[in-house]
């Protein structure tokens, strides 16, 4: 089995609508994954956030976009466990 990152691209991103101090933005992600001998290619779209305030663009994208990473991290070693096989 292997999940393959193939890249990101940051949406959009702007304030968030309650909370001060907060960005809120969508990072698409195009993976792809071999399962079973089978081939397949799909986006996700992430929420992501981060509370950093006053900023320049770049420094927001940068911690947008870490928000992704650690959520992509979480996902990917969630497929690289082995699944328990059955006793014979």
């Amino acid at each position: 089995m292997s999940f393959d990152i193939k890249s990101c691209q940051l949406m959009h991103f702007g304030p968030h609508r309650a909370i001060a101090g907060r960005v809120v933005g969508a990072v698409r992600v195009r993976i792809g994954e071999d399962f079973l001998g089978t081939h397949t290619d799909y986006t996700l779209d992430l929420k992501v956030k981060a509370d950093i305030g006053a900023a320049s663009s770049e420094a927001i994208r940068h911690a947008l976009l870490g928000h992704a990473a650690r959520q992509l991290n979480k996902l990917k070693l969630r497929h690289q466990q082995r699944m328990p096989m059955a006793a014979e």
